[in-house]
């Protein structure tokens, strides 16, 4: 099965695939392929653009790949926003979509207390076209101690 896990930036997506994927399941995140290709002492969000760069190339790749093996174990894909084009590809492939969001003032204080300041305005553009996700939304996630 393919999950899509979706949600504004520190709203816990990674924290409900945590708590939902198996140790062989696929689990595909943005964040944690950039750490992954970080140098040493890097931030857990690091946003240099060219690293995100690769880790975005890796990612599209991944996601090639591990759409590939749904049948056989769990995919799980962070993607924030999808596009119509995104959404569509989803839904051919018969994607669960999980919405992550325990709350847009929850999220706005993570993202000041713990993001990259660019991070409020993505937050913000995705309340603005909440409107237009098409999924289940997940239950609210109580906050972690961060």
């Amino acid at each position: 099965m393919l999950y899509v896990v979706t949600g504004p930036p520190a709203a816990g997506k990674s924290s409900w695939i945590d708590a939902h994927a198996g140790r062989n399941d696929i689990v595909i995140d943005l964040d944690r392929i950039t750490l992954a290709l970080s140098g040493p002492g890097s931030p857990s969000w690091n946003q240099d653009p060219i690293l995100r760069k690769v880790a975005l190339r890796a990612r599209f790749a991944a996601i090639d790949e591990g759409v590939k093996h749904r049948d056989q174990v769990d995919v799980y894909l962070i993607h924030t926003m999808p596009s119509a084009k995104a959404a569509a590809r989803y839904k051919r492939l018969a994607a669960r979509i999980v919405i992550v969001d325990p709350g847009q003032a929850i999220v706005m204080q993570r993202v000041r207390d713990m993001r990259d300041t660019g991070m409020e305005a993505v937050a913000a553009r995705w309340y603005r076209h909440r409107r237009r996700a098409v999924g289940v939304p997940a239950r609210v996630q109580a906050s972690r101690s961060w």
